[in-house]
């Protein structure tokens, strides 16, 4: 395949995938928020802040699985029956969702979210197919290109819940459902059948015996791979609870309903995608350092959101997306670099799974934490990421004493 058509198949991969996955934000917060009682929001009693904080955590909890298995059952079997398999799945998914929803069903709408989210854990498998088959600046910039992708889709999707919703809050899912058949369908054109994307031979193991045998936690037995993932949790802890927790911040001080919180919500994500292009085109001489400071950049974005009024929020919100591309910008093709003899899949995979995990740190955290206050959970996260910041510095440090010629690597 040649190069220009695996990037491109791969980025409307992500785009139309993420667009499924995005559609409901901007729809969650004014059900549990905006003090109108119904079954979805009122169940068993709970508090409706707190039944918010549970529907953001199960999805995480899917991903977190899919991310930690989809990765490296893929370095086995292959990058196209996986992404076929996730793609349709995660439609069903979204189709009991848009069930729930129209019923009011809160458990089925929460295992719903968490189908979903188990299937929308492929994102280590486009990522990794990239990774494999380019290298170098090529491999940089395919690898910000897919970002790019997956930022748009975060644009699309509540752009068009906005949209759409005012004709009844099923139909962005139906919109989803349709856009990640599409993503099928491309697979089934752009990837082509056999073992394309699996370098490794063969095996006779069963899907679970490798799932068991090869999920990305075996990589932390590596003392590198450990601080790695040490330093993306606690910045990806600040990314989740910004992500999760603005929304619901726009809807008490400023009482925004679906169609702005999606305004502010294209804002974000059109600089993020302009962002992660743009990341792509510049070389990273010295990776750990620039990425430090990206994490304090991305820290005092958050922070800001934390301690400003609502424009000042509203601008740290959009100008997040600029640290946040440049961030995954350098840290993931330096990634794949560094641990390649891992497989691709599995360090693709750490990667996920650890955003996932802090998806689920944050949510479940942050459930608690607003019932006291939304800013907690911001100042919290933005806390975490400028400790990530520190680290990444102390870690370039490290490596430029012991490697003084190679330190980028």
């Amino acid at each position: 395949m040649k190069t220009p058509i695996l990037i491109a198949a791969a980025c409307l991969l992500a785009l139309l995938s993420t667009v499924g996955t995005s559609l409901p934000y901007p729809i969650l917060p004014p059900l549990f928020a905006s003090g109108a009682v119904n079954d979805l929001n009122s169940f068993l009693g709970l508090p409706p802040k707190l039944l918010f904080g549970i529907a953001l955590t199960v999805n995480p909890v899917g991903l977190l699985i899919g991310a930690t298995l989809l990765g490296p059952v893929s370095d086995r079997y292959g990058r196209r029956p996986i992404l076929l398999a996730t793609a349709f799945g995660a439609a069903a998914g979204h189709a009991v969702t848009a069930l729930a929803l129209l019923l009011e069903s809160y458990p089925l709408f929460i295992v719903a979210r968490f189908v979903t989210g188990l299937m929308e854990g492929n994102s280590s498998v486009a990522r990794a197919l990239l990774a494999e088959r380019l290298a170098g600046q090529d491999r940089v910039r395919a690898l910000s290109l897919l970002n790019g992708a997956f930022h748009l889709g975060w644009l699309v999707g509540p752009l068009l819940a906005g949209v759409t919703v005012g004709f009844g809050i099923t139909v962005p899912f139906i919109v989803a459902i349709a856009a990640l058949v599409l993503a099928g369908v491309l697979v089934m054109l752009a990837v082509p059948p056999g073992r394309h994307g699996a370098p490794v031979a063969p095996t006779q193991a069963s899907l679970w015996q490798v799932a068991r045998r090869d999920n990305v936690l075996h990589l932390l037995r590596h003392r590198p791979l450990r601080t790695l993932f040490a330093i993306q949790l606690a910045c990806s802890c600040g990314i989740t609870a910004f992500y999760d927790f603005f929304p619901l911040w726009l809807v008490e001080v400023g009482g925004y309903d679906t169609a702005r919180i999606a305004i502010v919500n294209t804002a974000l994500c059109g600089v993020m995608t302009g962002a992660a292009v743009l990341a792509g085109r510049i070389v990273a001489a010295d990776p750990l350092r620039q990425a430090a400071w990206y994490a304090c950049a991305i820290a005092a974005a958050v922070g800001a959101v934390a301690l400003g009024n609502l424009w000042v929020g509203i601008a740290a919100i959009v100008l997040f997306g600029i640290p946040n591309a440049f961030y995954n910008a350098t840290m993931q093709p330096w990634a794949a670099e560094r641990f390649a003899a891992y497989g691709q899949g599995a360090v693709m995979g750490l990667l996920s799974t650890t955003f996932c995990l802090a998806s689920i740190v944050t949510a479940l955290a942050g459930s608690l934490l607003v019932l006291v206050d939304t800013r907690l959970v911001l100042g919290s996260g933005a806390a975490l990421s400028l400790w990530a910041g520190w680290r990444l510095r102390r870690w370039h440090a490290a490596s430029s004493a012991a490697h003084p010629v190679n330190a980028i690597t």
